[in-house]
């Protein structure tokens, strides 16, 4: 595929594959929130019950801009569960933690994703790359938005 993005082949398969990462990233919370979303129980149930609903709505909307963005760089986005769980630092939990847990888990999971948008801004920007750079920034801000909220819960 080509791109009309003015900039080097190089420099747009970097962008891509930095973008990619988040992607995975962004796809295996997303996962992780739903079923915490749908599974969570006790004391907290409402507002963890809500509020994971707001973050996987929110992972949900974005997935489909990273992709895209990957996409008009001129690269295939990753699309299988195989690939997100190869290029994610983000990992499963087959099991169903107490809402505690879940919360905890959450909170390291958005911080995996903030890392990984941090790691991916030097090779957009060095790229000139503004669109993803705008993008992750964005992206950036949520996360540690929801960091700030979920650990505010946890002092409860």
């Amino acid at each position: 595929m080509t791109s009309n993005i003015e900039m080097t082949d190089e420099a747009k398969k970097a962008c891509a594959e930095a973008l990619s990462k988040v992607l995975a990233d962004t796809y295996v919370l997303y996962l992780k929130t739903h079923n915490y979303h749908w599974n969570v129980e006790g004391p907290k149930f409402r507002s963890l019950h809500e509020m994971f609903e707001e973050q996987y709505r929110d992972l949900w909307s974005s997935i489909d801009d990273i992709a895209e963005r990957i996409r008009a760089l001129g690269h295939y986005a990753p699309g299988t569960y195989a690939k997100f769980q190869a290029l994610s630092t983000v990992k499963d939990n087959e099991d169903i933690p107490a809402a505690d847990d879940m919360l905890k888990e959450l909170i390291a999971d958005n911080g995996m994703v903030a890392r990984t948008i941090r790691s991916a801004l030097p090779t957009i920007q060095e790229a000139g790359d503004e669109a993803s750079a705008g993008l992750l920034a964005d992206r950036l801000t949520t996360h540690e938005k929801q960091l700030w909220m979920m650990k505010s819960m946890q002092a409860l």
